[in-house]
C-alpha cells in the first residue's frame, strides 16, 4: 500500500531496503536508491519526494560526482535546498518554478563556498494538477513514457555524448558504450552552472515519469526502460528496473562492459491511490 506523504521524504547518503511507494501530488510515486555494487563509501546519489498541497509536489534526484571530493555532500545539499525552498513557499505567492530554481541556485552557492571542488548533477520535476515541469543540470535525466511506449519527453544530458546524440553524430543506442559517457559539461558547484527548464507537460492518466541518476541510463537502453515502466503496477516496474540495472552493473558481456555506479530513481504516475500517512524523511 502506498503511504501518503505529509512531509518531505529525503534519501541522503543511504541505501534503500527496497522499493518504497508513496501518494504525492494526486498520484503515486516509487523510489529506490543504492550504492554501486562492491562500493564501501557512501552512496553519492541523493533523492527527495517533497509534497506541497494535495495536488502538487516536487521529485528530485542529485548525483554527486565521484571523481570530485565529497560528492555525497554536494548531492545532499542540492536535494535539501530544493526541498527546503519548495516546503518554505508551499501555498505562498512564490511559484513552484521559482522555489525550485532558488533551491538549485542556493545549492550551487553553498557547494562553491565549501571550496573543496565538489560537484553534483540534479534533475527535478515540479508537479501541479497532473502537469509537470522538468529542470536539470548535468546528466541526471527525466523521461516520460505513454502506456503504448511513446516517449513523450526526454531531457538532453549536459555532456559531450548527450550533445552528440542530439546533433545526430552518434545513435542513442551507441551512447551506452561510448568511452566518454561519464563526462559532464554542466554541474552544480561552478560559477558557470546553468539550469535547463523544460516545457509544462500535461500527463495523461497512464503516463509514467522517470527521474533518475545516470546509474540507470548508463546501464539500460531507453527502449528497455520504457518497456519496463509503460504498463503494469508501478511498484513492480520499479522493482524490475532496480533488479535488471544491478545485474547489468556486474555482468560481463561483449561489447558492453559493466558500468557499476550508484543508482537513484523515482517513478511517478498520476491518479491517487489510497494510502496511510507517514512522518517524514530518512
Amino acid at each position: 500500500m502506498a503511504i501518503t506523504l505529509t512531509e518531505p521524504r529525503l534519501y541522503l547518503g543511504v541505501d534503500s531496503a527496497g522499493i518504497e511507494s508513496f501518494c504525492i501530488a494526486d498520484g503515486t510515486a516509487c523510489a529506490f536508491t543504492i550504492r554501486a555494487p562492491g562500493k564501501e563509501s557512501d552512496n553519492e546519489d541523493s533523492m527527495g519526494l517533497v509534497p506541497c498541497s494535495g495536488n502538487s509536489g516536487v521529485l528530485v534526484v542529485a548525483d554527486g560526482l565521484g571523481g570530485l571530493p565529497s560528492g555525497d555532500q554536494a548531492s545532499a545539499t542540492a536535494v535539501r535546498q530544493v526541498s527546503h525552498k519548495t516546503t518554505e513557499n508551499c501555498g505562498e505567492q512564490l511559484a513552484q518554478r521559482d522555489a525550485i530554481l532558488d533551491g538549485i541556485e542556493q545549492a550551487n552557492k553553498i557547494v562553491i563556498e565549501h571550496g573543496i571542488g565538489s560537484g553534483t548533477t540534479i534533475a527535478a520535476v515540479g508537479i501541479e494538477k497532473n502537469h509537470i515541469r522538468p529542470y536539470h543540470v548535468g546528466d541526471s535525466a527525466i523521461l516520460i513514457s505513454g502506456q503504448r511506449g511513446k516517449i513523450k519527453y526526454l531531457t538532453i544530458p549536459h555532456s559531450p555524448v548527450g550533445y552528440a546524440i542530439e546533433a545526430g553524430l552518434i545513435e542513442a543506442d551507441e551512447a551506452i558504450y561510448h568511452e566518454d559517457r561519464h563526462l559532464v559539461s554542466n554541474i552544480i558547484g561552478t560559477a558557470e552552472m546553468r539550469v535547463e527548464i523544460g516545457p509544462v507537460i500535461k500527463l495523461a492518466p497512464r503516463d509514467t515519469l522517470v527521474i533518475a541518476s545516470d546509474g540507470l541510463f548508463d546501464n539500460l537502453q531507453i527502449e528497455e526502460i520504457v518497456n519496463i515502466i509503460r504498463t503494469g503496477p508501478l511498484q513492480l516496474a520499479a522493482g524490475s528496473l532496480a533488479t535488471i540495472c544491478r545485474e547489468r552493473m556486474t555482468e560481463i558481456s561483449d561489447p558492453r562492459p559493466p558500468t557499476p555506479d550508484d543508482l537513484g530513481f523515482s517513478l511517478f504516475r498520476p491518479g491517487r491511490s489510497s494510502g496511510t500517512t507517514t512522518s517524514p524523511s530518512h
